[in-house]
Parts: structure tokens; C-alpha cells; sequence
């Protein structure tokens, strides 16, 4: 049995998300496997955001803090400059499982706390190799792989999987069956909703 997970790096829902799927990753029962594909919110762009973007993206994380309690940053809006691009941090994740399986998920963690927690800019492939070096990885060498083809190829393979199952928002849960893929959560749930929801599936 299969689970797919489907987020960006980026989706700040993700990131709050994030905890209780670490959870319950770390509660499945034997035989079970996660896979993971990166959504891609915003494509590659050299553009400021709008500030009106900027202002509704903040709004968001407030949301989300009071509905969840994730902590965030913000600063970030005053450090850095930013741009509604978040394909470089999707292709990051993808780079550090390539290089060493199991990296996917120490660099989300490290882009997530870099970005809510940290108020640096996942958009900047230098604050990107400095997450990698942070994770223990080759600087150089990541950099490369970020421009590779094999990544490049992948993060398409997972954009095109997200448009065939009619994927739109993030985090999405899964599990894949004989019959197809069977929703477990399209968006955040709580911690409490989710683990229902695997037990029911035998999942835990």
C-alpha cells in the first residue's frame, strides 16, 4: 500500500500540516510507503510581488496561526524581497532526495523553518544551498542537481501527476489502491481528523 503525499514547500497550509504528517508517518504500520510529489504553487519569476499579493499572503498566515497555532515570521516582509515563485524550493526538495533518500524531508523541514520561522527567502537558489549545506550536503553539487535534467524531469513527472488526478490544492493525503487514488485529506486537518481517518484505512 502506497501513500501519496502531494504539498510545496512553499504552501504555507503545508507547513502547519507538516507536524501531524510527521506523526503519523512515524505511526504506519509495517509495508507501507510514502511518496511524495511536489505541487508547485507559483512558477519560476524575477518579479517583485504586488503588494496587494503580499498583503493577502500575510493575511493567510495569520489565519492560519489562529486556526492552528504554526508560529511565522513576520518579517519576511520587510527582510526580503519577494516573488511569487515557488518552483526553485520544490525542485530543492526533489535535489536532496536524489542525492540521498530521505533528504526530501529534512529540506522541506529546512525550508519551512527558514522561510516562516527564519524570514529568509526559499525563492533565492543561494539561501537554497545554504539549507543544503545546513542538511549536510554538498553545496556545489546540489546546485547542480537543482539544473539537472533528472530533476527537471521529475518535478515535471510530478506537476503532470497533480493534473491528472485532479490535484489543486495542498497539502493533499492519499492512498493508492487497486481502485485508484482514495482521498484522505484535500487541504489542512487537524490532527485528530487525520488519524481517524488512517485508522479507518488500517493505515496505523
Amino acid at each position: 500500500m502506497t501513500l501519496i503525499y502531494v504539498m510545496d514547500p512553499m504552501c504555507s497550509w503545508c507547513y502547519a500540516f507538516h507536524p501531524q504528517l510527521k506523526e503519523m508517518i512515524s505511526q504506519l504500520r509495517p509495508g507501507i510507503k510514502l511518496v511524495c510529489h511536489m505541487g508547485g504553487l507559483a512558477p519560476d519569476s524575477d518579479q517583485p510581488m504586488q503588494p496587494q499579493m503580499q498583503t493577502a499572503i500575510a493575511q493567510t498566515w495569520r489565519n492560519i496561526e489562529q486556526r492552528t497555532g504554526a508560529p511565522f515570521n513576520y518579517e519576511f516582509w520587510q527582510r526580503c524581497q519577494p516573488r511569487r515563485s515557488t518552483y526553485p524550493a520544490c525542485r530543492a526538495v526533489i535535489s536532496a532526495e536524489q542525492m540521498m533518500t530521505g533528504n526530501g524531508m529534512l529540506m522541506t523541514e529546512a525550508i519551512q523553518q527558514a522561510y516562516y520561522q527564519e524570514a529568509q527567502n526559499p525563492s533565492d537558489v543561494p539561501v537554497l544551498a545554504g539549507l543544503a549545506e545546513k542538511i549536510g550536503l554538498n553545496r556545489e553539487q546540489f546546485i547542480a542537481q537543482m539544473s539537472s535534467e533528472k530533476t527537471a524531469q521529475t518535478f515535471f513527472d510530478d506537476l503532470s501527476f497533480c493534473q491528472q488526478h485532479g490535484v489543486q490544492g495542498f497539502p493533499f493525503l492519499g492512498v493508492q489502491t487497486d481502485a485508484g487514488l482514495e482521498m484522505i485529506s484535500a487541504g489542512y486537518c487537524s490532527r485528530e481528523a487525520l488519524f481517524k481517518r488512517c485508522a479507518d484505512l488500517n493505515l496505523i
